[in-house]
Formats: structure tokens, sequence, C-alpha cells
């Protein structure tokens, strides 16, 4: 793309005042940068990609809350983790982190393993116990 046809469309970065770096070729047909404050289409899937996240996170409160999984769903999805991310950062299988989900087993976790996971979501092992899916 030519340097003078770099979007400069409204962005959902615009409010902090945030440019893109985007590679353009310019009139003697040398590659070269230029800032861009946005894109629509690119924003567009920002929000939609954003809008799920919160979807996500609104859907784990409810499954704390309704007890059918364990807060560590909820801080997982907050922390926009997937299942083997979280299992990599507290150094445990996925199979085992996905058996924490679970409220029976949660529960039984000790405080060893409870701290792990505190530690991983920047809050108190109390928090994590006592969470019960609202705010």
């Amino acid at each position: 793309m030519k340097k003078s046809e770099v979007p400069q469309d409204k962005s959902s970065l615009e409010k902090v005042q945030v440019k893109e770096l985007c590679y353009a070729v310019d009139d003697q047909g040398n590659y070269t940068t230029e800032l861009s404050s946005g894109w629509e289409p690119k924003s567009i899937v920002q929000h939609e990609t954003l809008q799920l996240l919160q979807e996500r996170i609104e859907q784990s409160k409810s499954d704390v809350r309704n007890q059918l999984v364990s807060p560590i769903v909820y801080y997982m999805e907050l922390h926009r983790m997937d299942w083997s991310t979280l299992a990599a950062y507290v150094n445990m299988w996925v199979w085992r982190v996905k058996r924490h989900a679970k409220p029976a087993v949660f529960k039984k976790l000790n405080q060893k393993i409870l701290q792990r996971y505190a530690d991983i979501f920047d809050i108190e092992v109390e928090e994590l116990k006592n969470y019960k899916g609202e705010d």
C-alpha cells in the first residue's frame, strides 16, 4: 500500500491516542513506515473480540455463582487465559488444572496449590477461595 493510502479511520484506541506503525511504499517505491490512527475493519474485529471476551467472563461468573465451576475458571477468563496457558503458568498438566475447575475438587485443594493459582491471578488465596461469582 502506498504511504498516502495508510488508513486513518477511527480506532478503538483513539481515546488513548495510540497510533499503529505500518509499512508502506513511498513515492520513490521504497518501503517506509507510516503511523495509522486506525482501520475500520480491524476496529470492528477488536470490538467483537472484546465483546466476546466480556461475555465469557460474565458466563464464568454465572457458572461460579451456580456452582458449576470453581473460581479458577472465572479468574482464568478474567485474565484472558486458556487451559494450556494457565497450566503452563502454574506448572501443572492441563488435565489437572481442568480437574481443579470442578467445585468439589477445588474445595479440597491444599494451601500450596491455591497459592500457586493466587500468585498467577495476583490475588490473595482467601479472595480465590471465597469468590462466589458476585462483584
